[in-house]
């Protein structure tokens, strides 16, 4: 991978947005021809290089720019300024029904886009029935394209680019189209040639793709690359550019997080809390004392212990909630409840002081229990936290829901839900397909 296949050189694109359009020719006349325009610039000065064999990811909220440097590196567009330069044989997805003609047949928008990636006659009729096979258009082939489902035109595209040998291969957000099995087809085939040492270079707005198959992402904010680096630590940038723009996964309206020295906790905790990240959990209202509601919630504050400036967890770190309170009288048996939650509001964890076997009595005035969660094993996301409190025979006193938020970070390759230890193991050449059993201290040699 030591020789370049694409090097993006300062690129900036300029788009004119004209606020008026003059059709007549008085209106030409008395505005001397000149119409009134705004410069656009989708992208500034973008610069990177995309090693051979390398698979590189570019992400970025919509309307950053993504799609117009890949029409850019394709020569659909030419740049206001600075080049790029191709190295090999270069194949482009870059939106649906991109270069068909819509009059034409299947099968003849098939030697037409295989001649304008500078293919003969012969060669595509090399490829063609290879081409037919991964589209499964067989029996729609000689049909218009103009009647094509969407689905079918992401096919036949996606099959006409993989097939023509390409030495760099670039692919806009157009799979997302395609049903799940064909993405998974999409996906063989990419990692096939990724293999084979081909260069991809791969627009989506999916994280987990980007983790799963690129050596390298390149991250977009309005035309300018704020970014790049290892897919885990490029998924960081962007999703903090997703937070701080308040999309989905901002943490409280993208509102900066204060950094503090939390307080010391309440026993059993112990004395002094390390350095920590405090997420969430302004002071919450308590009202006048009502007898009926002796004990109510006061603040819940999630900390990341030993994080001294990220905002975010890294999986199998540390989290503690910390749940303040203040009785006006004395009460107990008081339970202290908590859930965890994906954002669209499952439940992913729930548990209370009762079944984690603590018999606590509040005494008058404040207090506070901590929840630690060690080796927290979440992957990617921005989880909610509720709490509640209620007392003897299940009445409940207090509920925040959400109390708080806090933020993971994945910063490896693996996808999913939780992270699961796994543990690699050769299994000797006799036992394979034998049915038998394994023994650690014989069979399975620890990798």
């Amino acid at each position: 991978m030591g020789n370049v296949a694409v090097d993006v050189q300062q690129v900036s694109k300029r788009f004119r947005l004209y606020h008026e359009k003059y059709t007549s020719l008085k209106e030409k006349v008395i505005h001397a021809g000149r119409v009134p325009y705004e410069d656009l610039w989708a992208l500034r000065e973008v610069s990177f290089d995309v090693k051979e064999g390398e698979t590189v990811g570019i992400l970025g909220r919509n309307g950053s720019g993504k799609s117009t440097l890949l029409k850019c590196v394709c020569g659909v567009l030419q740049p206001t300024s600075g080049q790029v330069v191709v190295r090999g044989k270069l194949a482009g997805l870059l939106e649906l029904g991109a270069g068909f003609q819509q009059d034409l047949s299947g099968r003849e928008n098939v030697y037409l886009n295989g001649s304008m990636l500078g293919l003969s006659k012969r060669e595509v009729d090399r490829v063609f029935d290879d081409v037919v096979d991964f589209a499964e258009l067989g029996q729609f082939i000689d049909n218009q394209v103009k009647f094509y489902s969407s689905g079918m035109y992401v096919r036949l595209g996606f099959a006409v680019a993989v097939n023509v040998d390409p030495d760099v291969l670039v692919i806009d957000e157009v799979l997302a189209v395609g049903d799940e099995r064909f993405q998974r087809k999409c996906m063989d085939r990419i990692k096939r040639f990724q293999r084979e040492g081909r260069t991809i270079l791969f627009v989506s707005h999916s994280p987990d793709q980007v983790r799963a198959i690129c050596d390298r992402a390149v991250v977009l904010s309005d035309g300018v690359m704020i970014g790049s680096g290892a897919p885990g630590e490029a998924v960081r940038i962007f999703r903090e550019r997703l937070m701080e723009a308040g999309d989905e996964l901002a943490l409280g309206g993208g509102e900066e997080v204060p950094v503090s020295e939390p307080p010391p906790p309440a026993p059993p905790a112990p004395a002094v809390l390390p350095a920590s990240i405090r997420v969430g959990g302004d002071d919450m209202e308590i009202g006048a004392p009502n007898p009926a509601r002796p004990v109510r919630l006061t603040e819940v504050v999630a900390f990341y212990p030993q994080v001294n400036e990220r905002r975010y967890l890294l999986p199998g770190e540390t989290l503690i909630v910390r749940v303040g309170f203040t009785a006006t009288v004395a009460t107990e048996q008081m339970v202290v409840s908590i859930d965890v939650r994906f954002d669209d509001g499952s439940v992913l964890f729930r548990t209370d002081t009762e079944i984690l076997g603590l018999s606590y009595d509040a005494p008058v005035g404040p207090s506070a229990i901590d929840f630690h969660f060690e080796g927290l094993p979440l992957f990617d996301g921005t989880y909610d936290v509720c709490v509640g409190i209620t007392g003897p025979g299940g009445i409940m006193f207090d509920w925040r829901e959400p109390a708080c938020q806090f933020e993971v970070m994945n910063p490896g390759r693996s996808v999913g839900l939780v992270d699961l230890p796994v543990r690699l193991a050769i299994v000797p050449r006799e036992w394979v397909g034998g049915g038998e059993g394994t023994d650690d201290s014989s069979v399975e040699v620890s990798l």
